[in-house]
């Protein structure tokens, strides 16, 4: 029997999580971490209500249920760089920093700190292999796979974790928690980045960047709207535009964003979602992290440019210390600076890298 601390999210996956650790005779710690600091009576930040859900699956399992405040450790290593990101016109993924630097790292010390054996959380993948060759794997359910997210941790963060819902479909664990008589079985999942809540992110970015209007133009140099704000937009997005008015014969094809030209504080639009300026055939990275080993140049691997996106089938072109570069056999859509490509080898998730601006697009 093991003792395990389990992150308590107030959820329906890190509640099962803790009660199947339960029920194989592990001594299981809840401990909620509380990473953002509100304001009081700020009716979009969930903290309080998450914080109760806690309380109540610690009463129903009858575990001990703490509560951490991380916030101070999350300004300093999460929403700095995702401030700097956005004010250099790049779209970052604080989640995946939070795992790295936040939740296997300052939570995970917290936890051995308990004389924990092991940090589990509700993630949704796998591990195999043994002490020095820990491997990170899909999860069996392809539609809630998190390996993506946690790319970025090292060997000695995967030895002290553990992921009990990476063999179970979300359906499975739904039922799991009414078996249980869990009381969040039935409730919804968290979406969207968790310190901006329900709120409207253009409004909880203006607390902290300057806003700085400009024009939006086509590649070809003519402009056709004015942008609030580079940071409020993402390559790839669509809506909140507010282009219309043309009467030409492409007034009905949707516009989508393209790029972004920083000296000129001019936002690239494009109309039709296969524009060749959307669709790149080869893409950099820097900032790369294996958990492993490193991929092997020339060698085909598949990759994913975001989250809830298909594995793509890509070479290695090239790869050194500080940079890699992937060919994929088929062109991908609106490839971000700022966000992260992951590989695989299989299910293997063998690490990955910051995506750079200086990608190749499709003719």
């Amino acid at each position: 029997m093991s003792r395990i601390v389990v992150g308590l999210s107030g959820g329906v996956d890190s509640a099962v999580t803790a009660w199947l650790l339960q029920r194989q005779g592990h001594e299981v710690v809840g401990v909620f971490m509380k990473n953002w600091e509100a304001d009081q009576d700020d009716p979009d930040c969930p903290i309080r209500q998450d914080f109760l859900d806690v309380l109540a699956i610690g009463d129903a399992l009858g575990i001990e249920v703490e509560l951490v405040n991380f916030s101070r450790e999350y300004q300093e290593r999460v929403f700095a760089y995702f401030l700097s990101e956005y004010e250099a016109g790049r779209t970052p993924n604080p989640d995946i920093l939070c795992n790295s630097e936040i939740k296997f790292k300052a939570f995970l010390a917290h936890a051995l700190s308990l004389k924990a054996d092991f940090l589990a959380t509700g993630h949704y993948a796998r591990l195999a292999g043994g002490p020095g060759n820990r491997q990170l794997l899909k999860a069996v359910d392809a539609n809630k796979d998190q390996s993506y997210f946690l790319y970025r941790l090292a060997q000695a963060q995967i030895a002290q974790a553990m992921f009990p819902l990476g063999e179970l479909t979300k359906p499975e664990v739904r039922d799991l928690a009414r078996q249980a008589g869990l009381p969040v079985a039935e409730k919804k999942d968290s979406t969207g980045i968790c310190f901006i809540g329900e709120r409207p992110f253009r409004e909880f970015l203006q607390r902290y960047l300057p806003i700085q209007p400009g024009s939006m133009r086509t590649p070809e140099g003519q402009v056709v709207g004015e942008h609030q704000g580079l940071m409020y937009y993402t390559l790839g997005q669509r809506k909140g535009l507010g282009i219309g008015g043309r009467r030409d014969a492409q007034a009905d094809v949707p516009w989508f964003v393209a790029g972004k030209d920083m000296l000129r504080n001019e936002l690239v639009v494009v109309q039709g979602h296969d524009h060749p300026l959307l669709l790149t055939l080869t893409v950099n990275a820097t900032d790369l992290h294996w958990i492993e080993m490193p991929p092997g140049a020339g060698r085909r691997y598949s990759a994913k440019t975001r989250y809830r996106q298909q594995d793509a089938a890509c070479e290695v072109a090239h790869l050194d210390a500080s940079s890699i570069q992937l060919q994929f056999d088929q062109p991908q859509w609106a490839v971000t600076p700022g966000q992260s490509v992951v590989l695989y080898d299989g299910d293997i998730c063998l690490g990955g890298g910051i995506i750079s601006g200086n990608a190749i697009h499709a003719g």
